[in-house]
C-alpha cells in the first residue's frame, strides 16, 4: 500500500512547540495537513510561540486556510492542561477527520548527580509532573474530549529516546520518565485498538538540551560521548528528524503501540 498523501483534515495539539524538535514537527504537519486543519500549539515562552504562529500562518499554507492556535502553557499544572484542552475544543469542527495529540515538551533534569543524591522528594515528583504525569492527564483529556466515531482517526504521539531502553549513567531522572512514559503509552495501546499509539524515538539532536548534557553531565564518559558526537558532527538537526517522523506518520504502517527510532527509518 503506498503512503497516503497527507494527513487529512486534522486537529493536532503539540506541546513543547516553540523550539526544537516541537518546532520542526509543527513546520512539516503544517505542510502535509488538508485546508481547514488546525495546529494548537503549546509551551511556557509566549514570544517565541507567537512569533512562530505569525510565521506560519503567513506561509503559503496559512494563506490556503490551515489555523494556528497558541497556548502558553506549563503542562506542569492543572491550569496549564486546562488552558490546552480549552483551545482545542473550541478549534475542533465536525468535519475534522483526524486527532492528533503529540507528547513532545519534556526535561533532561538535574544530570550533575547520581541516582542516590535524589532525597528531595518535592524534586523528583516536580519532574515527574511535567515530564510523566503531565502526558497521562494531557492524553486521557484528549481521548475524553474527542472519543472514537465513525470516520474519525485518533492518533497520539509521544516522543521518546534511546534512554527509555537503556540506562545512562547520572541521567536517572531522565531515563526513569522516558522509561515510564513508553510503559504508560504501550498499555494505552493494548487498551485502545482503534487509537495509533506511536514512541519515536527522534535521535541525538542539535537541541539546548544537548548543550546542557554536554556541560552538566556528571558521569565523565556519558558527558565525552556527547562531547564527542558535538564535535564530529553526528548530532542530527530537529529538521532532518521530523521529516522521519513525517514518513512514519503517512506510511502508518507501525503496531500500535511500536517504539520507532530515527536511525530504523
Amino acid at each position: 500500500m503506498s503512503p497516503a498523501a497527507d494527513l487529512g483534515r486534522v486537529l493536532c495539539i503539540i506541546t513543547g512547540a516553540s523550539r526544537g524538535f516541537g518546532r520542526a514537527v509543527a513546520q512539516d504537519l503544517y505542510r502535509l495537513v488538508q485546508p481547514g486543519s488546525v495546529l494548537v500549539l503549546a509551551a511556557r515562552s509566549g514570544v517565541d510561540l507567537r512569533a512562530f504562529q505569525a510565521e506560519l500562518t503567513e506561509s503559503e499554507a496559512g494563506r490556503a486556510g490551515l489555523k494556528v492556535e497558541v497556548v502558553v502553557a506549563d503542562i506542569g499544572k492543572v491550569e496549564g492542561l486546562e488552558n490546552i484542552m480549552r483551545t482545542s475544543r473550541e478549534a475542533f469542527c465536525e468535519d475534522m477527520d483526524h486527532i492528533m495529540l503529540i507528547n513532545n515538551a519534556a526535561s533532561l533534569g538535574d544530570v550533575s548527580k547520581y541516582v542516590k543524591a535524589f532525597t528531595d522528594l518535592a524534586e523528583v515528583d516536580s519532574y515527574l509532573s511535567l515530564n510523566v504525569s503531565s502526558a497521562m492527564c494531557l492524553t486521557a483529556k484528549v481521548l475524553q474530549a474527542f472519543p472514537q466515531r465513525p470516520g474519525l482517526r485518533r492518533s497520539i504521539i509521544n516522543v521518546t529516546s534511546l534512554c527509555a531502553l537503556q540506562p545512562f549513567r547520572s541521567w536517572g531522572l531522565y531515563c526513569t520518565a522516558k522509561a515510564a512514559r513508553e510503559m504508560m503509552f504501550k498499555v494505552l495501546a493494548e487498551e485502545e485498538p482503534d487509537l495509533r499509539v506511536l514512541s519515536y524515538s527522534p535521535g541525538p539532536l542539535d537541541t539546548e538540551m544537548q548543550v546542557e548534557a554536554r556541560t552538566k553531565t556528571a558521569d565523565p564518559s556519558i558527558k565525552k560521548t556527547f562531547s564527542n558526537m558535538f564535535a564530529q558532527g553526528q548530532l542530527l538537526t530537529c529538521e532532518m528528524s521530523s521529516a522521519k517522523l513525517m514518513k512514519v506518520l503517512l506510511d502508518d504502517k507501525f503496531p500500535s503501540g511500536d517504539h520507532i527510532d530515527v536511525f530504523d527509518v
